[in-house]
């Protein structure tokens, strides 16, 4: 039987197709590990050698490995030698040694190898290799004592015999996730309203939000999410019915989110915590009034916090507990900004109307102390989606309705430019120098220069300096570098491309 890859066969380094034994290099180039079986005598004659085929081993082609080894039952040794960086060598030998185990993952049902982090599809475990798989994983190839394992390895196997089974195709199973990786503790968002928050934020949780089981149902949750909107100002009343928002219903809310009073019928209110529930020598405490007079009085005091939270009542009781927690007032660049902090947040149904009740508080803190209004920032311990059939389904069709990450017009549909925060960069070529230049400036101002004789030279330079924050800003700047750099090796006498 002849060695025939299923997959990869670019990558494989065939040397005698009737071989039994296969080599994973790992990490290590195979040509280094091939020139030091050369040099301790194995035998490499692609008409005797015991080996069949040399092939890196990273670890994300562990699936197509499996499948080229039941397409190929001759191989019935697996040499792991070289660097092994990611853990590929104890995966290998524990799939066999150890087989798989039921996990999940990305929110779904998966598989690991046991005693590993490596997940793969389950449709081929070790009971598949019938006539058994002999796993030998040694060091560095310039260890000696690694040379000496190798020769001891070649010299202790078993003349060889036919294969035990027939020839099996697995195929490799489509994949299949609830959520996309990512860190679930840093998201941060910066939109120009609201209500463009509010899709990107809903999403964020569909694509990468963890499945919680609370005791009020399961939930798609991120952790300490941050929106930065840059201008919180009210939308039209059509716009917000698209989603079933109510321009009306948020009217009133902001009315409500501002009165001290409290019904009887109600554990809290957030007016009532900001300007009614706290009190000093028996006095009710207005949060709000007393952050506008300081700020009237200095400027630029950062004592403009506000609890929502008491402690003394909240922690112990654990139940009727507002969701928002505090409230910080700033003068940034002349305007009055806000950050909230909430503890936990309804992303479909309450976030953007706590967002304007934070619109109406900002406004009127900000008519008390003479700023204009600024940018609101909202934190969120935990955000979360319901998984009800409705609420998901209609959180899955504000998400699909995404389409760009460019800002676009609600009534014409056109997309407008997108500036990143952290300026603008031209590119051009020092065909004189040999250089790539890339100048960064901001509204008009040259602020810093980059060369370098590659793209990669340049792209190591941004990243050291966080000189970008926007990706499709990064990814517009990469392909303008990267044709630049073209532009210079053409330039370049004698260059061969």
């Amino acid at each position: 039987m002849r060695f025939e890859p299923l997959y990869y066969a670019e990558r494989l380094h065939i040397v005698n197709p009737e071989g039994d034994v296969g080599v994973a290099t790992l990490w290590s180039q195979v040509e280094q590990v091939r020139k030091l079986l050369g040099e301790i005598g194995i035998d490499l004659d692609p008409r005797s050698s015991r080996v069949a085929v040399l092939a890196n081993l990273y670890g994300n082609g562990f699936p197509q490995m499996l499948r080229n080894l039941l397409w190929n039952p001759q191989v019935r040794y697996l040499l792991a030698l070289g660097q092994d960086l990611s853990g590929s060598g104890r995966e290998l030998v524990n799939f066999f040694d150890r087989g798989l185990e039921e996990v999940e993952h990305l929110g779904a049902p998966a598989h690991r190898i046991a005693g590993t982090l490596r997940i793969i599809d389950g449709s081929v475990t070790p009971a598949d290799f019938s006539n058994g798989i002999r796993v030998t994983a040694l060091g560095r190839i310039g260890d000696p004592d690694t040379a000496r394992a190798v020769g001891s390895f070649f010299a202790s196997l078993p003349p060889p015999s036919a294969p035990a089974r027939e020839r099996r195709n697995v195929p490799i199973p489509e994949v299949s996730v609830e959520r996309y990786p990512s860190e679930p503790r840093n998201h941060n968002i910066l939109q120009r309203t609201p209500l463009d928050a509010w899709e990107e934020l809903i999403f964020r949780l569909v694509r990468f939000g963890y499945r919680s089981r609370l005791r009020k149902g399961d939930r798609l949750e991120l952790q300490n999410v941050k929106v930065v909107i840059q201008q919180p100002c009210e939308e039209a009343a059509e716009d917000l019915a698209v989603h079933g928002f109510s321009l009306e219903h948020f009217h009133d809310y902001q009315r409500r989110i501002l009165d001290a009073a409290k019904p009887a019928d109600l554990s809290y209110t957030y007016g009532n915590r900001l300007r009614g529930y706290f009190r000093r020598d028996g006095a009710a405490v207005d949060s709000l009034e007393i952050a506008a007079r300081r700020l009237r009085e200095d400027p630029e005091s950062r004592h403009a916090y506000i609890s929502l939270w008491d402690t003394s009542r909240d922690l112990p009781e654990g139940h009727g507990c507002p969701c928002f927690v505090s409230a910080f007032f700033r003068r940034f660049e002349g305007k009055l900004t806000l950050t909230a902090g909430f503890r936990t947040h309804n992303a479909m149904s309450a976030w953007l109307e706590n967002v304007y009740g934070l619109m109406a508080i900002q406004n009127h803190v900000a008519r008390e102390c003479g700023l204009p209004p600024g940018p609101i920032t909202v934190l969120s311990h935990s955000i979360s989606v319901s998984c009800e059939p409705g609420v998901l389904q209609n959180a899955r069709r504000v998400a699909e309705a995404r389409k760009t990450a460019s800002v676009v017009d609600r009534r014409t549909g056109r997309r407008e430019l997108r500036f990143d925060p952290h300026g603008n960069f031209t590119v051009t070529v020092d065909h004189e120098a040999g250089e790539l230049v890339v100048e960064h400036s901001f509204e008009g101002m040259r602020l810093a220069e980059y060369r370098g004789r590659t793209a990669e030279a340049i792209e190591d330079q941004l990243a050291r300096d966080v000189a970008l924050s926007d990706i499709s800003h990064a990814l517009y700047l990469g392909r303008e570098i990267a044709r630049k750099e073209m532009e210079l090796k053409r330039a370049r006498p004698g260059r061969i491309l």
